[in-house]
């Protein structure tokens, strides 16, 4: 049986892009006789909060969707991802990094240094070779360090990488695609206040949880070629993926959370009904 999910992080409004990954997953599930699971992605606990978990859900039936229950919420599975870095860590893949984000800004200055596909500096790896005494003694002396992936050896034990596109991507392409993890560098799977990230926690909760079937804004579609590789170094299965097309505001610009974006909530009391709200999204109903 197919498995989609919709999984978004509890820090702020749903907005209409929101919309429309959470409607196409569900349209999704429901035309192959699937499932559809809400997984409330939490671990930033300085940003996420229970009220705004309260409203995602509030939206959601709103728009006449409903999943399974019980929802996995990452704050609560936090055993799970250490696990997993644990086992990296084991492989020799896992290293302290201590560099701030101002002393890697500085360091990175020349136009030449190479760059992620989201436009950040790599990192210098300065700190890719300090002994393990020394680590560990800047660890207990209450340094702030992010936990990285060792790219170039992970790539030479899990390369080559491809993942399966269904949809259009950025690059317009579909079917088996090269996955490239080497253009994000030796990407951070945890931190000293966050024990792990995005990357890693997203391909973990997707094995745990069965998905098949990966279905997501096209602004996480170059993150997909890291994806792959720790799904490879771990042993997890390779999920089918889609990338749709986001949604942008008359300027031009991604429509986001952060930068206060009228929210479902705020539509909804202007008198919007779900059938605008689809129509606005391109996912109307027949």
């Amino acid at each position: 049986m197919r498995i989609f999910r919709f999984a978004p992080s509890p820090n702020g409004p749903l907005h209409l892009g929101h919309a429309l990954s959470a409607c196409l997953n569900a349209d999704l599930a429901d035309a192959a006789g699937g499932r559809f699971l809400l997984r409330m992605e939490d671990i930033d606990l300085a940003r996420c909060r229970p009220e705004f978990e309260r409203a995602i859900s509030a939206d959601l039936h709103w728009l006449g969707l409903s999943w399974e229950e019980p929802v996995r919420r990452q704050s609560e599975h936090l055993d799970d991802y250490r696990a997993a870095l644990d086992r990296l860590d084991t492989m020799g893949l896992v290293y302290p990094s201590f560099l701030t984000r101002a002393e890697i800004r500085e360091r990175t200055t020349d136009p030449a240094w190479p760059r992620g596909p989201d436009g950040a500096p790599l990192y210098p790896g300065d700190d890719r070779d300090l002994s393990p005494a020394e680590a560990l003694g800047r660890i207990e002396a209450g340094e702030p360090y992010a936990l990285r992936l060792r790219m170039a050896e992970a790539l030479r034990r899990g390369g080559p990488l491809t993942f399966f596109e269904t949809g259009a991507g950025p690059s317009g392409e579909t079917g088996r695609i090269e996955a490239r993890p080497e253009r994000w560098g030796d990407v951070i799977l945890a931190r000293k206040e966050i024990p792990t990230s995005y990357h890693l926690s997203v391909v973990v909760d997707d094995a745990l949880q069965g998905v098949t079937d990966v279905v997501r804004g096209e602004d996480l579609f170059h993150a997909t070629a890291v994806h792959r590789l720790l799904q490879v170094l771990l042993g997890l299965p390779e999920p089918t993926y889609r990338h749709h097309a986001l949604i942008y505001d008359a300027p031009g610009r991604k429509l986001s959370k952060s930068d206060g974006d009228t929210g479902l909530a705020e539509l909804r009391e202007a008198g919007i009904s779900p059938g605008d709200i689809r129509r606005r999204i391109g996912l109307l109903r027949p």
